[in-house]
Parts: C-alpha cells; sequence; structure tokens
C-alpha cells in the first residue's frame, strides 16, 4: 500500500469518527484546567473539523489581531518618525485591495490546506488529544527548532522565487507593495503560499519523524509565534524596543523593509545569518552604513 493511499484511507477515517475524552485521559490522571478545556473542544465533535477550525480561527485572530497595532500607528503622528519609508504613504484603497486578496487566500487557498494537513501529521506523529499537554521547556525547544529550520527554508526558496522566470511568474504578486504593511506579509501568489508554507509545517512533521512527537498546542503555538514575526518583518515600523534592536541576528522590519524597497539582498525571515554568510546582505549592509554616515554628519552639523 503506497503512502497516498495510507493517508487518504487515515483521513476517511478521521472524518467519520467523533472523539470520546473519556478515553483520552491516562487511568489515574487528573488534567489540569488548562487540558480539561483543551479536551473540550473536540468532546462529542470529529477531530478532523474541530482541529481545522480552531487552526482557521486561530489563524485570522492572531495574523489580523497582529495588524492592528501597526494601522493605529498609521494615525499617530508622534509614531510618524519610526516608520522605516517615511515617504511613502499606504492608502486606503492599498489596505482593501490586500484585503480582498488575503480573504481569498485564506478560504479558498490556507483553508483546504489546514484541512489537508492533519492525516498527514498525525501519521507523523503530532499528538492532538493526548495528554498530557507538552511543559513550556519542550515546548520552547521545539519551538526554537521550527524556526530554524523555516528560516532555512524560507531563504532558499525565496532566493529561487527572485529568479527570473519565477519572479515574474510568481514571486511579483508580493512585491507589488514596496513599502509593506503588515498585512501584505499574506499577499502572495497561491503557489507561493502553498511553496513558503511548507517551511512552517514542514518543521514540526520533520520532528515528529526523525526526533520525537509534537503536540498540536506546540504546533498552534509556533504558527502563532511564526505570524507575528511574519507581521512584524512587513509593518514598515521599526521601534527602539524592536527585537533585532535586542537580539542582533533577529532579522525583523528593518532587515525585510529593505528587501521590498530595493527588490535584492535580505532573503530570511527570521534571522540574519543565512544572509550574512552567503552574502546576500552586502547591499543592504553598505546602504545602513550610508544611512549611519549622514546621521553622523547631520547630528555634527546641528
Amino acid at each position: 500500500m503506497d503512502k497516498l493511499t495510507v493517508v487518504l484511507d487515515h483521513a476517511r477515517e478521521m472524518v467519520s469518527g467523533t472523539v470520546d475524552i473519556s478515553q483520552k485521559i491516562p487511568v489515574g490522571y487528573t488534567p489540569s484546567w488548562i487540558e480539561q478545556t483543551w479536551l473540550s473542544l473536540f468532546d462529542g465533535r470529529n477531530e478532523l473539523l474541530t482541529f481545522t477550525a480552531i487552526a482557521f480561527i486561530m489563524h485570522e485572530m492572531v495574523y489580523f489581531g497582529r495588524y492592528l497595532p501597526f494601522l493605529a500607528c498609521d494615525y499617530i503622528p508622534a509614531l510618524r518618525k519610526y516608520k522605516i519609508q517615511d515617504g511613502k504613504d499606504v492608502t486606503g484603497d492599498m489596505k482593501w485591495r490586500c484585503l480582498r486578496k488575503l480573504l481569498l487566500t485564506h478560504f479558498f487557498i490556507e483553508g483546504p490546506l489546514m484541512l489537508g494537513f492533519l492525516p498527514i501529521a498525525k501519521l507523523a506523529g503530532i499528538r492532538t488529544t493526548e495528554l498530557p499537554l507538552p511543559g513550556w521547556q519542550e515546548m520552547t525547544l521545539q519551538i526554537a527548532v521550527f524556526f530554524v529550520l523555516e528560516d532555512l527554508w524560507h531563504y532558499w526558496v525565496h532566493r529561487l522565487f527572485h529568479w527570473g522566470p519565477l519572479y515574474r511568474a510568481v514571486h511579483k504578486v508580493h512585491h507589488e507593495f514596496s513599502a509593506p504593511f503588515g498585512m501584505t506579509a499574506e499577499y502572495a501568489h497561491p503557489l507561493e503560499t502553498v511553496i513558503f508554507g511548507q517551511g512552517t509545517i514542514g518543521g514540526p512533521v520533520l520532528y515528529c519523524s526523525y526526533v520525537g512527537s509534537v503536540h498540536a498546542v506546540t504546533m498552534f503555538a509556533w504558527i502563532t509565534l511564526r505570524l507575528f514575526q511574519a507581521v512584524d518583518a512587513h509593518s514598515g515600523y521599526d521601534f527602539p524596543w524592536s527585537l533585532h534592536n535586542l537580539l542582533p541576528f533577529w532579522a525583523g522590519a528593518d532587515h525585510h523593509d529593505y528587501h521590498h524597497a530595493a527588490f535584492v539582498n535580505n532573503f530570511s525571515s527570521s534571522f540574519r545569518w543565512w544572509d550574512r554568510m552567503f552574502g546576500t546582505d552586502i547591499k543592504y549592509q553598505a546602504f545602513k552604513a550610508r544611512q549611519a554616515k549622514h546621521k553622523a554628519e547631520k547630528a555634527k552639523a546641528d
């Protein structure tokens, strides 16, 4: 029996069944309030559909919720000085165009992907309703690994998408906004959405396959942090408290905004080390050096 048949058979089983949480609690184990709440989401419901609904609702809430503070910044004059490309305004028309495409992508591309994820993930070893839930140490280690794996995938795929034919056919859509704003993080061609998305879900599946099991709670925490990172990187704002000012290896908006403005360099998503290692931040470094020099000369003149 080939792997596709196994996955399809497993999916059919998941669609037809419901979860009985009384069978999920180990004998003699007393679930915490958080564990009881988690199990209650699935109790008497179809596991596949419930997991997909949780994933989709969480994604929408986190994605657009993370964007709202940056949207508010657009209307606070005192924060204008932190906008990276201050000379380029984001119009209401641009925001609506972005939102319309995003909703189509979320419902008709990402939604079906979420629906198809669990049957494969369960075969790889993803836990959903199993107890106990993971502790913070386990979650922290696994999420750190997922960040590194996703960043590596993103770097090389992103470089590939800047190859002429692929850029013109696919990646050019994402670069319609040379001055990005938070909501543009997932504004992309459907093929790009699918391929880049493999870096997000691939880490947990690979971890399950070669290291150890991953719980769905960890998976959702990872996706939440990944969405925070993606929206922040496209926010168009660089604040004194931005993470890259505390962790120099973190990419952040300062790093990625240059990529949108110049269409070159800075292909990583979360970290700066791949661009530095492979010399794909040379123009960015020269740009930052010119900025620093101009700032020093201005301060001296004042």
